[in-house]
């Protein structure tokens, strides 16, 4: 009989830290996950790096507002495999779970579009419950989609025109 090799695949790279349950935590979190792709070869200002400091910054700001427990931190856990980034943000509260299906806040509403934000620049994203708490987690591309068209595309809004400039329209 031939010999049965198992082949055990690990990501090209895991960062995981705790923050504290504050607005400086949620900040630090952003500034250090930015930091770490940077480390792996995910170049500062690139598209997956822009999209890691939304998903990390909205995720760790939901945890720090709506999981905070008293004496508690939040825990970040970035993953790069191959051609996805995944962001976990992990907090100990779990009585509060996001609403996927929660309808749109209204238009002059000061906060709620956080996880709007995540599932239009995510490809996929979703909470897990946890021995105490739960995770909010998502993932998306590693690099930059290679076809100019998907700008504008129903994942990725189009961008801004530059500061200082704007758009004209003919009437």
């Amino acid at each position: 009989m031939g010999d049965v090799k198992a082949e055990i695949i690990t990501p090209a790279g895991v960062f995981t830290q705790r923050f504290s349950s504050t607005r400086h935590g949620a900040r630090l979190a952003r500034h250090l996950a930015v930091q770490q792709l940077d480390t792996w070869g995910v170049p500062y200002d690139s598209d997956p790096s822009d999209t890691a400091a939304v998903i990390v910054g909205e995720l760790a700001a939901n945890a720090v507002t709506h999981g905070r427990v008293p004496g508690r931190d939040f825990e970040l856990r970035l993953t790069l495999d191959g051609r996805t980034i995944r962001v976990e943000v992990g907090d100990t509260r779990d009585d509060r779970l996001p609403d996927r299906d929660a309808a749109p806040p209204a238009p002059d509403a000061e906060s709620g579009r956080g996880l709007l934000l995540v599932g239009l620049l995510a490809t996929r994203w979703g909470v897990r419950e946890r021995a105490v708490g739960k995770t909010v987690w998502a993932e998306f591309p590693s690099e930059p989609d290679p076809d100019p068209a998907a700008q504008g595309s129903p994942r990725r809004p189009a961008p801004l025109p530059a500061k200082g400039r704007t758009r004209r329209t003919r009437s």
